[in-house]
């Protein structure tokens, strides 16, 4: 007999308390981590997903003798909700301000001497010290010794095996030894002779490789440890072929086994100087360095060097861009034509949208899971659909397609709505309020030097304007063939530092939104690169260049709303789209695009 999903999370809990009794532990947080502190996770680390049942990319499991909470933030109270319906485990809705809101929750509820237990090797520094903070004055004990997970997950999945493989030229247009070189000199700029890197996007960018370990994302779990004249890989052994082997090690880079990481930290000697990334560490490895070695605290150089895109790397992404924009006019002829026709869900849209991409050169795979929402599933950011839950595609309202792909030339990511059968008033002005926003941020100059946060406000503002605001951040970065989020910058309300800077060759979304919890949500996305604008007395200036080339669906827009420079912005932006698109599609394709470019009028606008 099978058990239900809610059954499932209370054995597994109780399996977990049984762990703690044994060990003394008090509590137990599982944070949603791997020893890389990646954004999305191999299977062997999605330990908060199989014991709290949560699917979201992003929250915090606590669990104690008489209590399972999960701290989650607004992209995913909505999923969290239904999610956990007859787990009995808490929903702790954190505000965006709120990162440490349940470090505070611990410092209450734990007494003096009472232990925590989480795994050190998934644990990241900087969070390991905020703990460490809050305890101290409560004589709370941290424990990050214990992998308590490993003794009750009896199925518990071994490391990926996927194998890994080289990213070529002409799309890899930097090699390998030039940017182990270009860090090198960036170590000694900072007193190191030893650099230390668990991020795999990081290491995938450094040493020109990719694979498969998790899902959208070309990479693989690895560290590395690059020295003055050579490097070392560590990475499961069976992924590289010996040609791989063979390459690297030309340019002085040596394979050593995975679970060698700890160990090579351990045995550097007195006069090391090593450079870690205190933000891209685990607790677990920073206990590893030998303790008579200097440590150097400091921005992963390959941090802002994948970021800044070379001029070569930002042709190849316009081309994929041109790759994209034509599969998605060839899945939204399909679909304008389709409804009414045949029975649509939102898990066709995923199947026929994907497929379109798939018919691209250069394409690998998507670059996240399609979201699509049709009226109230759009509602919520981070939505997916699944077998057992889904929308069909019928009757009036907007449908919500946020979807990418990872092609070797760049990276994509896309967020369009669009209307289905008779849209009302009320959504066509959310959804211009959120265009008028892109276009806002889409339009923005700004001079060197200034923190991506501060053009969050910019987005908002028209939605602030009518008391309307959304939880979510409005930009992130995004990656050359890589993760589809990536740093330093952040366009979002979070406290800004040193390296939230905007710089040239800088790609980032552009996608505010406004979300109406069970009626429908908008949101409008753009990816953005960061070019010179121009040269004053007053310094220089920054601009965007829209990147993205799909049509936006004037047929949800309140013409009234729009200022005269907004409907001249959208009126250029589409003949760019349609100018660079038409040579790359035909047919029923071509005749949707042509269609959804036309001009806005004067006249249309009192019409």
């Amino acid at each position: 007999m099978s058990i239900s999903i809610s059954q499932r999370i209370s054995q597994r809990l109780d399996a977990l308390r049984g762990a703690m009794i044994k060990h003394g532990v008090h509590a137990c947080l599982i944070p949603s981590a791997d020893p890389h502190l990646s954004e999305y996770l191999p299977a062997r680390w999605q330990g908060r997903e199989v014991f709290s049942g949560f699917t979201g990319s992003v929250a915090t499991f606590i669990v104690t003798m008489d209590f399972a909470g999960l701290w989650v933030d607004s992209r995913y109270w909505s999923q969290a909700e239904i999610e956990l319906t007859g787990t009995g485990i808490s929903i702790i809705q954190v505000q965006s301000a709120a990162a440490n809101a349940h470090i505070d929750w611990l410092t209450e509820h734990l007494a003096g001497g009472q232990t925590l237990a989480v795994d050190g090797n998934v644990l990241g520094l900087a969070s390991a010290r905020a703990l460490q903070s809050a305890f101290a004055p409560k004589q709370i004990i941290l424990n990050t010794q214990l992998d308590l997970l490993d003794e009750v997950w009896d199925d518990r999945p071994a490391l990926p095996d996927a194998p890994i493989y080289e990213h070529l030229a002409p799309f890899a247009t930097i090699s390998r030894v030039e940017k182990l070189a270009a860090i090198r000199v960036q170590m000694r700029a900072k007193g190191a002779n030893w650099h230390f890197v668990s991020t795999v996007d990081d290491i995938a960018w450094i040493f020109n490789l990719r694979g498969a370990d998790v899902n959208y994302n070309p990479v693989f779990v690895s560290h590395a440890l690059i020295g003055v004249d050579s490097a070392t890989l560590f990475v499961p052994l069976n992924k590289v072929s010996a040609d791989i082997i063979e390459n690297l090690a030309k340019d002085g880079v040596h394979c050593q086994p995975y679970e060698q990481a700890a160990a090579a930290l351990n045995n550097l000697n007195a006069s090391a100087s090593l450079l870690i990334d205190p933000r891209r560490i685990t607790f677990g490895f920073q206990q590893a360095i030998a303790k008579n070695a200097t440590v150097i605290e400091a921005l992963n150089p390959s941090v802002y060097n994948k970021s800044r895109k070379s001029a070569a790397e930002a042709q190849f992404v316009r081309q994929a861009m041109e790759q994209d924009g034509a599969a998605l006019c060839e899945f939204f002829a399909w679909f304008e034509q389709a409804q009414g026709q045949q029975r649509i869900t939102e898990l066709t849209i995923d199947e026929q949208i994907c497929a379109a991409r798939a018919r691209q050169p250069h394409f690998v795979s998507p670059s996240f899971g399609t979201i699509a929402g049709f009226n109230g599933n759009g509602a919520m950011p981070h939505y997916r659909a699944t077998e057992h839950s889904h929308a069909e595609i019928e009757g009036d309202g907007l449908l919500l397609i946020d979807s990418g792909g990872q092609y070797l030339n760049g990276t994509t990511d896309i967020t369009r709505v669009v209307p289905v059968g008779t849209i009302s008033e009320d959504q066509k002005r959310d959804f211009t309020l959120v265009l008028k926003g892109m276009i806002a941020l889409s339009r923005m100059q700004f001079p060197y030097g200034t923190y991506s946060t501060v053009l969050d406000t910019v987005a908002r503002a028209p939605m602030w304007a009518e008391g309307i605001n959304y939880g979510h951040g409005t930009g992130h970065g995004v990656g050359y063939f890589l993760n589809v989020h990536e740093g330093p910058q952040s366009i979002s309300g979070a406290i800004p530092n040193s390296d939230m800077v905007m710089q040239i060759g800088m790609i980032t979304s552009n996608e505010p939104g406004i979300y109406r919890p069970g009626k429908w949500g908008v949101r409008i996305e753009n990816l953005l690169l960061c070019v010179p604008a121009m040269s004053t007395e007053f310094g220089d200036y920054l601009r965007f260049e829209s990147l993205t080339l799909c049509p936006i669906d004037t047929r949800c827009i309140a013409l009234e709303l729009m200022r005269d420079d907004e409907i001249e912005w959208l009126n250029d932006y589409h003949q760019q789209v349609l100018l660079r698109l038409s040579p790359r599609v035909q047919g029923d394709a071509l005749a949707w695009l042509k269609a959804r470019t036309t001009p806005i009028s004067k006249i249309s606008r009192t019409s």
